[in-house]
């Protein structure tokens, strides 16, 4: 039977033996029809589906090889599959049938895996010579020659085959007969030319696969060398870019120096002529369709320049590495279980979960694309300032994408000062204010035409499948020609998958820009990621209105990558409005480029995904207060690579900051029983001091005196938190 016979595998290579999974799972085919039940069977590292079992004997009606395929794990018993482009999404009946065609997916990818890198690297120890054509066709017809003889051995084996079968039957019905002598005789000359037929298929079968497989090595070789080829080509324009961006940056910071470089308006004007993108129309917001314009365009766009400053350190050399974060194993589930519903800052977590940052650095890393507000400093129209704020205040979320870790909660009274003053010309200052609720104070000042500040509270729950992280309070910002003061709030970070599968993070919800001076606003849809939506992952979009509702400006790209911006040139109404509104339809100039991120730095993945700013965010530096988070030893410990000292510091400092706290009620329970009231004020900030906004709220707001203290080196007001 050939279904007895074992399957074949290369020589020298071991693989763990892989039984069959097959069963029932549901398969997305459209929204019209929605999941439909399909068989399922997972073999030699394919996975193929059909209607029914009955179906395996004639129709196969897909297959997704596993090799080469990225298998992700979502809610509520869902896969998706995904290979060659297209995606595959099911769903099993239970938690624990989906765990098992996980575990048995995941194990086929692996081997499949290992086989094709086997093969990859199984090839001629000889260089690999051109291609040569008449070689090639060679091969075919030598191929096809000796798949002429084997189809000829075969119908000789069938004929013989059927005459040693009517031998053998008249020599049964003559059993005993006087003939039978010349019967048995015959049924040998035919069981002979059986065997000598079928030794001749083996020889034939014996030199097909000879030849496949010396040329397949061949083959296989020249392959490789292909993509070793490509992959040289890549960094080459991986490294011609990174070049290309310096010169720019270079340029920039000392344009003077580069008489001989102009920008042409040939070059911007070649730039009007790409074509215009289509986007789908955004809910709770005027739906927009844009489209190609007509006309002459306007030259003097200032939101052209389409180029961005990266934090590369002209005058000063900062680190670009650091060590490589450990392979600790941790059961998550086992810490996590006893956390649904609860707020995660009050849930002492070990140093795993975390990476080498503070929260008060996090807020300091939205200041990577500080040339955004650079150039909206000099920009002379506030509609188009507001493109380049609704530009910055997207960048921000760009470092996230793969950054599924949480910084570690501040100490309160922690502090973490930035001084890029020399580099970027701003400096920047952050103070954690209260414990419970986190809550952190952010003040940054530029040379350049600019001061933001911020009060954030961060409120995160687990909710079982995924962690909610709800960043309270506004982001201001002030332009100090124009006195143009800006303000927004943050979206909703999730991260998902925290029990089963691969962690991952989306930002979700809308950013509502208010211009308080000009009352120019643009609302910035942060759009969800779905399995079964055909929008772009991490889309966002957004409109830019004056203060009559006007719109001017049409914002979309994704929060992981970049932003452009499209000129409204005219205005219509359409229709197929949801609840009986009409579209607004707009016709804009070709978008132009805002924001772009950018790269990674080298081996990022193995430094916690951390961007070239990040990197450089917790490295020691000279005079800084003595609450700085550089100065925090588990941080630090951590950074090292050194956990479980990190994790016995991490303890000694929350039991440090317990009793603290402790200490605090007691004075101030100790003033109440006294009827001294009046002069229990609570833990009172260094550097900063609460005040009520006209929409009474309070916010913290930078009282000066931080880097005067550092001028003078002295820190004499400040605690000793660590």
């Amino acid at each position: 039977s050939l279904n007895s016979l074992p399957s074949p595998t290369l020589p020298g290579l071991h693989l763990p033996s892989v039984d069959t999974h097959k069963g029932w799972l549901f398969k997305w085919t459209n929204y019209l029809k929605g999941y439909q039940r399909r068989w399922f069977v997972l073999s030699n590292g394919l996975l193929s589906y059909y209607r029914t079992q009955a179906e395996m004997a004639h129709t196969c009606r897909g297959t997704i090889p596993l090799a080469t395929a990225h298998i992700e794990v979502g809610d509520t018993c869902h896969l998706v599959l995904t290979s060659g482009g297209r995606s595959y999404h099911l769903k099993a009946t239970s938690e624990g049938e989906c765990q098992k065609w996980v575990s048995a997916l995941q194990q086929a990818k692996a081997n499949a895996t290992l086989l094709m890198h086997h093969s990859d690297d199984s090839g001629d120890e000889v260089p690999v010579p051109q291609e040569d054509r008449t070689l090639t066709q060679g091969v075919l017809k030598t191929l096809a020659s000796k798949l002429d003889d084997l189809s000829t051995c075969n119908e000789l084996i069938g004929k013989h085959g059927a005459a040693l079968q009517r031998s053998l039957s008249e020599l049964e019905d003559l059993r005993g007969s006087t003939d039978s002598t010349d019967k048995v005789k015959a049924v040998n000359e035919r069981a002979t030319l059986f065997r000598i037929t079928s030794n001749a298929m083996i020889n034939a079968c014996r030199d097909f696969v000879d030849v496949a497989e010396s040329h397949s090595r061949r083959w296989q070789k020249a392959l490789q060398h292909e993509r070793e080829q490509r992959h040289h080509l890549e960094e080459t324009i991986e490294q011609l870019a990174k070049q290309h961006n310096s010169l720019e940056r270079a340029w920039r910071e000392n344009p003077t120096s580069y008489t001989g470089v102009e920008r042409s308006q040939e070059g911007d004007a070649s730039d009007e002529n790409d074509e215009a993108e289509f986007f789908d129309a955004m809910e709770d917001s005027p739906a927009f369709i844009t489209v190609t314009a007509t006309g002459n365009i306007d030259l003097s766009f200032s939101l052209q320049d389409t180029s961005g400053t990266n934090h590369m350190q002209l005058r000063r050399t900062r680190r670009s590495r650091i060590p490589d974060k450990p392979n600790y194993s941790l059961n998550l589930w086992s810490i996590m279980k006893n956390c649904i519903g609860k707020d995660l800052s009050k849930i002492p977590m070990p140093v795993n979960f975390n990476e080498p940052l503070s929260m008060l650095q996090r807020l300091t890393e939205d200041l990577e694309y500080s040339e955004l507000l650079d150039r909206a400093a000099r920009c002379d129209s506030s509609l188009e300032q507001m493109c380049l704020v609704a530009a910055f205040s997207v960048s921000s979320y760009s470092t996230t994408v793969h950054r599924t870790a949480k910084p570690f909660n501040p100490l309160l009274g922690e502090t973490y000062e930035l001084d890029r003053l020399d580099e970027y010309g701003y400096r920047s200052i952050c103070e954690q204010v209260s414990h419970h609720p986190p809550a952190a104070a952010h003040h940054v000042t530029s040379q350049r035409g600019w001061t933001l500040w911020q009060h954030i509270t961060i409120d995160s729950k687990f909710r079982g499948k995924y962690i909610s992280v709800v960043p309270l309070g506004n982001i201001h910002l002030q332009f100090h020609s124009s006195g143009n003061h800006y303000v927004w709030s943050k979206v909703t970070s999730t991260v998902h998958n925290i029990i089963v599968g691969k962690l991952w993070i989306d930002q979700s919800g809308d950013i509502d820009i208010v211009n308080t001076t000009t009352k120019d606003t643009c609302r910035l849809k942060f759009s969800p990621y779905s399995y079964f939506s055909r929008e772009v992952p991490r889309k966002v979009t957004g409109v830019v209105e004056d203060r009559e509702g006007t719109a001017h400006y049409i914002l979309s790209g994704t929060w992981d990558d970049k932003m452009e911006s499209a000129k409204i040139v005219d205005s219509s109404q359409g229709c197929g409005g949801s609840e009986g509104k009409q579209k607004t339809v707009y016709q804009t100039l070709p978008p132009k480029l805002l924001w772009k991120k950018y790269p990674l730095p080298e081996n990022a993945e193995n430094m916690h995904f951390f961007s070239s700013l990040a990197l450089t965010l917790n490295e020691p530096e000279e005079g800084v207060a003595p609450t700085d988070s550089r100065l925090r030893p588990d941080q630090r410990l951590m950074e090292a690579g050194l956990w479980d000292e990190a994790n016995s510091q991490k303890q000694r400092l929350e039991e440090r900051q317990r009793l603290e706290r402790k200490r605090r009620e007691a004075q101030a329970n100790q003033a109440l029983e006294e009827g001294e009231w009046q002069d229990i004020e609570g833990y009172q900030p260094l550097w900063f001091e609460k005040r009520t906004e006209d929409t009474g709220d309070n916010i913290y707001i930078y009282k000066g005196g931080y880097w005067e203290a550092k001028e003078r080196q002295d820190w004499s007001q400040c605690p000793q938190i660590f």
